[in-house]
């Protein structure tokens, strides 16, 4: 029952797709906060978030995907990767933002993120046996 499984190759790479999809984007969404770029200083106003949070910000997603992206870590990556997009949930909930385009798109991000390490992962696929 302890046995690893191997992974179809069709699991593997969509896995790899789904992970590279989400990893793409929050190196964007990292490096637009580092810089930071005009858009997002007005957006955590707009949010009510101290605009000069936008680095620390940054910087926490940036450290995030790196350890989401490297094999031996992914897992502890996404677990602080889910934490902080319901950090971002919050404040979109907070802000009364749009429920389905706003709100719930760390939702989305967060599906995105777990389903593409449970593909290419046997050993998440062990703790989390998917059952008929």
């Amino acid at each position: 029952m302890n046995e690893l499984v191997p992974i179809s190759t069709t699991a593997l790479w969509t896995g790899r797709v789904l992970s590279g999809l989400v990893i793409v984007f929050l190196l964007f969404d990292a490096v637009i906060k580092l810089i930071p770029l005009d858009v997002v200083v007005e957006t955590s106003r707009q949010l009510g978030i101290p605009t000069n949070l936008a680095v620390t910000l940054g910087v926490l997603t940036l450290l995030g995907t790196l350890l989401y992206a490297y094999p031996r870590t992914s897992v502890l990556g996404a677990i602080l990767l889910t934490g902080y997009l319901g950090g971002a949930i919050y404040v979109h909930v907070r802000a009364d933002s749009p429920l389905f385009s706003h709100t719930l798109f760390g939702v989305y991000l967060g599906i995105l993120l777990w389903g593409g390490l449970y593909l290419r992962d046997e050993r998440l696929r062990l703790i989390f046996p998917w059952r008929r």
